[in-house]
């Protein structure tokens, strides 16, 4: 296996026949973790690829390799990226960093004003996360949103979180704050 055999790009409907092993995916790598995302439903991944707001990585015959997508919050004023989850033969091999990068720059596409952010517990997404620019964040400075928190409910750290009022958790909360004045040059 090899990263040049996976195509990365924007998940079309056609990609929904992959929701039940996403999710699967998902809840096995949480439970071998102890820690980690909380499972998806089939038809919470299916409407993140119908928003446009998800990236796939296949294989070039059709092989499912990885997905992750985006979620909006306070009327586009923060983004986060969630979900992140590669199929265990491809890890370590680049998949996710891929993966990450073409999230990214969506976001930047659609959402140009946006924070961007993430929690995490994998020192990898940390790393990935740097090296877009994300820098290590309180909870406090996410959004506040419920519906944001509420995705956690299935991790096995929630009461912990919970227990904090949503401000600690075994995860680590990064954020890319754009520039809201592009700097010009001037001659």
């Amino acid at each position: 296996m090899k990263i040049t055999d996976v195509i990365i790009r924007q998940a079309s409907m056609a990609d929904c026949t992959y929701a039940a092993q996403i999710s699967e995916e998902m809840d096995a790598s949480a439970r071998a973790r102890g820690t980690g995302i909380g499972r998806r439903s089939c038809d919470s991944i299916c409407q993140k690829i119908a928003e446009g707001n998800a990236i796939i990585a296949l294989t070039k015959e059709g092989q499912w390799v990885g997905y992750i997508y985006l979620e909006v919050y306070a009327n586009g004023n923060f983004v986060s990226h969630c979900g992140l989850i590669v199929a265990p033969g491809w890890r370590r091999l680049g998949v996710a960093t891929q993966m990450k990068d073409n999230i990214f720059w969506l976001t930047r596409a659609k959402y140009p004003l946006a924070k961007i952010f993430g929690i995490t517990t994998t020192l990898a997404t940390m790393r990935i996360n740097s090296k877009l620019g994300l820098q290590p964040v309180t909870f406090s400075e996410i959004t506040q949103d419920p519906s944001f928190w509420k995705k956690c409910e299935q991790c096995v750290n929630y009461q912990n979180l919970k227990n904090t009022c949503f401000k600690n958790c075994y995860c680590t909360a990064m954020m890319f704050e754009p520039d809201p004045a592009p700097k010009v040059n001037k001659l």
